[in-house]
């Protein structure tokens, strides 16, 4: 247990910090998981319309600072190319 109280306030800080980061983080790698479950099953309007959300996600993830910019756009790119390699 902490001894000062900067030292209690910073607990509950770091804690809902990472409780917030957790749910971002989450939330991220759900839709990513969903776009490739369906590149993975050839359904392309379901893969196209996740692909759009997952992509939405990720960029609010960035804003927020729980993801890094370099990150999403790796993971923004696999999923692209996955899509590609779908439809072609």
């Amino acid at each position: 247990m902490p001894n000062k109280k900067s030292a209690e306030r910073r607990v509950r800080i770091s804690e809902r910090n990472r409780l917030y980061n957790k749910y971002w983080t989450s939330r991220c790698k759900t839709a990513v998981k969903r776009v490739l479950e369906a590149v993975e099953s050839g359904d392309k309007d379901t893969a196209t319309a996740s692909f759009n959300t997952a992509q939405s996600v990720i960029d609010k993830a960035v804003v927020k600072g729980v993801m890094h910019k370099n990150t999403a756009a790796r993971r923004k790119e696999l999923m692209s190319r996955r899509m590609k390699a779908m439809n072609a």
